[in-house]
C-alpha cells in the first residue's frame, strides 16, 4: 500500500516514457505498456523503477521491474529481465516519470471542499473544539477528541480512542488506534524533495503516505513528511517529543523514544527500542539498528549496529567518545 490516495494515470506506452526522458533509438517494443513506477523492492513485471546508488545493489539484483532508470556504471547490477534505461540524472528522470503517473502528488493545495465538522457525519461521533474542518476521504474512529482550529484535510484515516490536539493539520495519513497527536503538528505534507535544473527547482512528487502505529504519541510542533516512493512509518508504542522533524520515507520501529528537536533525514531506517537524545541529527539513507542509544546533540553520519551506544559528531561508541574528550 504505497499510494492509496493518489490516482495512477497509467498505463503508458514505454515510447511515451522514453520521449519524456529524451531517450530514443532503443531496441525495444515501443508499444509495451508500463503500469506503474515503483521502487526496486516493490516493483513488478511491466513496472518501471530506478537505481541510482550502489547502496541498493542487493535490491537491484532482485527487482521484478521490466525497466529501470539507471546509469552506465550501475546497469550490470540489474537482472536480465530488467532493461536498463541509461539517463544523465536518475533522480531527475524518476521525478519526471513519477509526475506523469501521479500528477496530483506534486503540490499540496488546500482542500477547499473541507467543511466544518458540525456539517459532517462525524458531528455526533467525536468530541471536538471550535473551527474543526474535515476534508474529503476522511474516516474517524470512535471515542476520538479533536482540538480547536484543527484541519483533517483529506485522505486521512484515524482509528479509535485517538486524541488530536489544536492547530493540527493532517493529510495523506493512516493513524492507528490509541494515538495522541499534540498541538501544532503538521503530518502528511510532501517532503523536501527537489532538484536544481537549469536555474529552476524541479519538485519531486511524493506518492507515499504517513503511517502511525497504535499507542504512539507525537509531541507538539512535530512535522512528519509523507513518503516519496515509499511510506513514512512511525512504529507502535513510539513516543516523539516536541519539535521533531521526520523526513520522507523514514521508518521508525516499535517502542522507540525520541527527544525534542531531533531531525531525521530522508529514507533512514530506525530500529526497534531506539532512544535518541535531544537535538541529535541523523543523516539520510542510514540504518540504525535495534536497541541503539544515541546521546543528545550527536551527529549520525553512518550506519549503527544493534545494541550500540553512541555520542558526539561524528557519532562514535560512547566509551571512545568519553575517552577522547577527557
Amino acid at each position: 500500500m504505497i499510494n492509496p490516495f493518489f490516482r495512477n494515470c497509467g498505463p503508458f506506452k514505454i515510447s511515451d516514457i522514453l520521449q519524456l526522458i529524451n531517450l530514443d533509438d532503443l531496441n525495444i517494443d515501443n508499444d509495451q505498456e508500463i503500469n506503474d513506477i515503483k521502487d526496486l523492492l516493490t516493483s513488478k513485471k511491466n513496472d518501471i523503477t530506478f537505481f541510482h546508488s550502489k547502496k541498493y545493489k542487493n535490491f537491484a539484483k532482485n527487482t521484478k521491474a521490466s525497466f529501470c532508470l539507471t546509469t552506465e556504471i550501475l546497469k550490470d547490477e540489474l537482472p536480465k529481465s530488467c532493461t536498463p534505461l541509461i539517463v544523465e540524472n536518475v533522480l531527475v528522470s524518476t521525478s519526471k516519470v513519477t509526475s506523469k503517473f501521479y500528477p496530483t502528488s506534486i503540490n499540496d493545495n488546500f482542500d477547499y471542499t473541507a467543511r466544518d465538522i458540525a456539517e459532517t457525519k462525524f458531528k455526533d461521533k467525536v468530541k471536538c473544539g471550535k473551527n474543526v474542518l474535515i476534508g474529503d476521504n476522511v474516516t474517524l474512529g470512535s471515542n476520538c477528541l479533536i482540538g480547536h482550529n484543527t484541519i483533517i484535510e483529506q485522505n486521512v484515516s484515524i482509528g479509535d480512542n485517538c486524541s488530536i490536539g489544536s492547530n493540527v493539520i493532517i493529510r495523506n495519513t493512516l493513524i492507528d488506534n490509541n494515538v495522541t497527536v499534540l498541538d501544532n503538528c503538521v503530518i502528511g505534507k510532501h517532503g523536501f524533495g527537489f532538484f536544481p535544473v537549469t536555474k529552476k527547482n524541479l519538485r519531486y512528487p511524493h506518492i507515499g503516505i504517513v503511517i502511525i502505529g497504535e499507542n504512539s504519541e507525537i509531541g507538539c510542533g512535530c512535522t512528519i513528511d509523507r513518503g516519496s516512493m515509499s511510506n513514512t512509518v512511525i512504529g507502535k508504542n513510539s513516543f516523539l517529543d516536541n519539535q521533531i522533524h521526520i523526513a520522507h520515507n523514514v521508518k521508525i520501529g516499535d517502542n522507540s523514544i525520541i527527544a525534542g528537536q531531533v531531525g531525521i533525514a530522508g529514507s533512514s531506517i530506525i530500529g526497534n527500542n531506539v532512544r535518541i537524545g535531544g537535538q541529535a541529527g541523523i543523516s539520510g539513507h542510514l540504518t540504525i539498528g535495534n536497541n541503539v542509544e544515541i546521546a543528545g546533540g550527536s551527529g549520525v553520519i553512518k550506519d549503527i549496529k544493534d545494541n550500540s551506544k553512541v555520542m558526539g559528531y561524528p557519532a562514535k561508541n560512547i566509551r571512545d567518545f568519553l575517552k577522547d574528550n577527557k
